[in-house]
């Protein structure tokens, strides 16, 4: 099968809502920052964001911070993502096993990451395992839910035709479950991501001395609004280029998804 390309013009119409969004985002930010509806030095411009930014990135404040984070999130991400995809393939293709798993994970899902820095530290210390573990939590609760949906939604009668076919479970996993399922497993990534963001935030919380959270904080403790503007800004933006890759990995590899 050929790639297909889409024309520049196309591309452009699919990015304009997004632009004129963006655009009216900027115009009101500036409008709010200087009609003096906030008090002065609470809401930077973006202007002033901007070149607190160039400045955390010529002194490389920003590099040191975003490769910690990224490691942090991307391990937790990762180890989180494993887990809970396979505990929801497992839980949705075995009811008897999602009777007993279900409830557990149920009673947990409440319970956000930042509740657990506090236990986290006194189990493991400060160190780097806390943190990647308290995303990894976060991470495996979000993607079981989605991937544990999709797999139970997998009609038993195609199961069930693979079986009477002759086929071993090693090929209906392969051939029919994984399939089905794959376009509820892209979107446990994409959301498991996004999450591993917010718990991000939460474990450089605790006792981090680097990351963008950490130094969120630090700004925030030095009333410094327009780095911590700038940090936000990168968090967002950091957000939304994970969401784009893994969309487009979906795209590639499970073209009939609709997402």
């Amino acid at each position: 099968m050929q790639a297909t390309h889409s024309p520049p013009g196309r591309t452009l119409g699919r990015l304009g809502p997004a632009l004129g969004a963006a655009g009216a985002v900027l115009a009101l930010w500036y409008l709010l920052a200087w009609s003096g509806a906030v008090a002065p030095g609470l809401l930077p411009t973006p202007a002033q964001t901007l070149a607190a930014l160039a400045d955390s990135a010529r002194s490389g404040i920003l590099a040191a911070d975003l490769g910690a984070s990224l490691a942090r999130a991307g391990q937790g991400f990762a180890l989180g993502a494993l887990v809970g995809s396979a505990l929801g393939f497992a839980t949705g293709y075995l009811p008897k096993l999602s009777a007993a798993v279900t409830p557990v994970v149920s009673f947990l899902r409440p319970i956000p990451a930042i509740a657990l820095v506090p236990l986290a530290t006194a189990w493991f210390g400060i160190g780097e395992t806390a943190k990647r573990l308290l995303i990894a939590y976060a991470v495996l609760l979000a993607v079981w839910l989605y991937v544990h949906d999709g797999v139970s939604r997998v009609p038993v009668s195609h199961l069930r035709a693979a079986r009477s076919l002759g086929a071993p479970l090693r090929r209906r996993f392969i051939e029919v479950l994984l399939p089905a399922a794959a376009p509820a497993l892209l979107a446990a990534l994409r959301y498991g991501a996004s999450v591993a963001l917010l718990a991000l935030v939460a474990a450089e919380l605790g006792g981090a001395d680097s990351g963008l959270a950490y130094r969120l904080q630090v700004d925030g403790q030095f009333l410094r609004v327009d780095r911590m503007f700038a940090g936000l800004l990168v968090l967002g933006l950091l957000g939304v280029a994970v969401d784009l890759v893994l969309a487009a990995i979906g795209r590639r590899f499970v073209h009939w998804s609709t997402s």
